[in-house]
């Protein structure tokens, strides 16, 4: 016999048995208070032909729907270890909690990781390590402008990633913003455009150009160069930076789902309020390299000379060197490349985009300095990176395989009160972060929120150059692939140095210097012509 016979023939005794006993005790007719609902909803389920579970389980099947909606609950706070947590564990999660808080930010009793484990990294320290910088005065800046650039901008080595208004809340732009500017470091504005929320506190921007054109569109969707002069020599803004691609979705464009575009996001946005809004996959104001440089060249004269970059998750490596082939023939250059991992993304990205797309960071970085060495152009151009970097050394680590600076997303969240519920795609984000639900976004309070973006900043730029220190450097850009070792096997360790020799600079621009991993994917072009 099956469960929805044994619910037939127990609800019936049970609806019988109480209409018989109130023949003789009347009050006994409360207990369809609570038995009626519970028999109404299990013939519910018998009739319904949607779920099988509940169809085969009347009411017992409902269960397996209720354990399911809290399961990533159950596992953040109950089952995962302090290391398996994805895609932040919990070790990481409560460093920026601490740093944020301006609590304790040291562990007892030793390390937690797996140190035989192949993967694991470490940064080689030296017996002659340098004075503590937390005693030394102000943070180290990066100026970031190139030959053509006449208004270079001081940057922080660790900036907020981009993160758009409409994929995060008024008060999460404004704390972040706030955050910003009373600790020194610039805010990129995602591709959604400039808000009145990014312009309250007057922290530094970096305005993205999606391929949507956000803020500087006309009605059919291509670039508007009067309203993107308007917004771009706006004084907040010290950067202009092209979206190419993302890590969570690359190649996919952006997403605003209905629910989150409202009247105020619209209006920024130049876009139809109420309705889900697509970014397209690539832009309409280029369509090759060439043209590409020549859009960066226009919109530096726009911006009457602020530095002008792009950004990429890197995809086919052939396209990137068509890109610096074309810096070299035009002689354009711009003053920045940002890089995103593929394990980048804060907002809604397609599954099979976010787990299967793009190139990781390490490896996108990797690729993109040794490439802008090969053509004899890294030395003009800044590489900023982004994909999970959280603590100092993360950041030591990047800038030791290449870059020059970091951007932070998901630890800046997290600063200002994301709890990784991994409802960001669904409009419920249960700490007013990633939504657009007034009751929600009211909870976080920016007061509170913006001096915790700013201590996390802080504290994770000290352990960055405590890091930097204690391998013997007196400087971020002393850091090479041979400060960092890894282990590749329960016996093996190399260096990045060992993992992925550098190339030499100029290489690529003759053909019979070219190193031969190059050569498989290498065309030759106009300037080898």
């Amino acid at each position: 016999m099956k469960v929805r016979e044994y619910f037939i023939i127990i609800s019936t005794v049970v609806v019988l048995a109480i209409v018989g006993i109130a023949f003789l005790w009347q009050p006994i007719l409360w207990l369809f208070l609570l038995v009626g609902p519970l028999v109404l909803m299990g013939l519910f389920d018998i009739f319904q032909k949607s779920h099988t579970i509940r169809r085969n389980f009347p009411l017992l099947g409902r269960f397996r729907y209720v354990l399911e909606s809290i399961r990533p609950e159950i596992m953040q706070y109950f089952v995962e270890t302090d290391t398996e947590g994805r895609p932040l564990n919990r070790i990481l999660r409560s460093l920026i909690y601490r740093r944020a808080k301006g609590l304790n930010d040291t562990e007892p009793f030793g390390t937690q990781m797996d140190i035989y484990h192949s993967g694991y990294e470490w940064l080689e320290h030296s017996m002659y390590a340098k004075t503590n910088p937390k005693n030394i005065g102000e943070f180290p800046r990066l100026i970031i402008g190139g030959k053509d650039c006449k208004q270079p901008y001081s940057s922080s080595l660790l900036n907020i990633s981009a993160m758009s208004f409409g994929s995060l809340s008024n008060n999460a732009v404004l704390a972040l913003n706030k955050g910003a500017k009373m600790g020194n470091f610039a805010h990129n504005t995602g591709e959604g455009a400039i808000s009145d929320h990014h312009l309250k506190y007057g922290g530094d921007l970096i305005w993205q150009i999606g391929t949507g054109y956000f803020g500087c569109r006309n009605d059919d969707g291509t670039f508007n160069s009067d309203t993107f002069r308007e917004n771009a020599l706006r004084p907040e803004v010290k950067m202009i930076e092209i979206k190419l691609s993302q890590g969570a979705k690359p190649g996919h464009g952006g997403i605003l789902p209905a629910s989150k575009n409202t009247e105020e996001i619209a209006r920024i946005r130049h876009v139809k309020p109420g309705i889900a809004v697509h970014s397209p996959p690539s832009h309409s104001a280029f369509a090759d390299p060439i043209q590409f440089m020549h859009f960066i060249k226009k919109l530096r004269e726009l911006s009457d000379g602020k530095p002008i970059g792009f950004k990429l998750c890197l995809g086919r490596k052939q396209e990137f060197m068509d890109f610096c082939e074309a810096m070299v023939y035009t002689g354009i250059l711009p003053d920045f490349i940002s890089v995103d991992g593929g394990e980048g993304g804060t907002g809604a990205a397609p599954v099979e985009f976010s787990n299967s797309m793009g190139m990781p960071l390490r490896e996108g970085l990797i690729f993109v300095h040794d490439t802008l060495v090969g053509f004899n152009l890294r030395k003009d151009i800044k590489v900023i990176v982004a994909g999970k970097i959280i603590t100092g050394f993360h950041m030591a680590r990047a800038l030791a395989l290449g870059a020059d600076g970091c951007n932070s997303a998901r630890a800046m969240m997290l600063s200002i009160g994301c709890i990784q519920a991994l409802q960001c795609n669904t409009n419920t984000c249960p700490v007013g972060v990633a939504t657009q639900n007034p009751s929600l976004v009211k909870g976080l309070v920016v007061e509170d929120k913006a001096p915790r973006a700013q201590r996390y900043h802080e504290a994770t730029i000290h352990s960055f150059l405590e890091l930097v220190a204690a391998a013997g450097l007196n400087n971020p850009s002393e850091l090479t692939r041979d400060h960092i070792s890894k282990r590749v096997g329960l016996y093996s360790v190399k260096t990045y140095h060992d993992i992925y020799p550098p190339i030499e600079e100029g290489c690529l621009l003759n053909i019979d210097t070219i190193p031969e991993e190059y050569k498989k994917f290498y065309q030759l072009t106009r300037i080898m012509k």
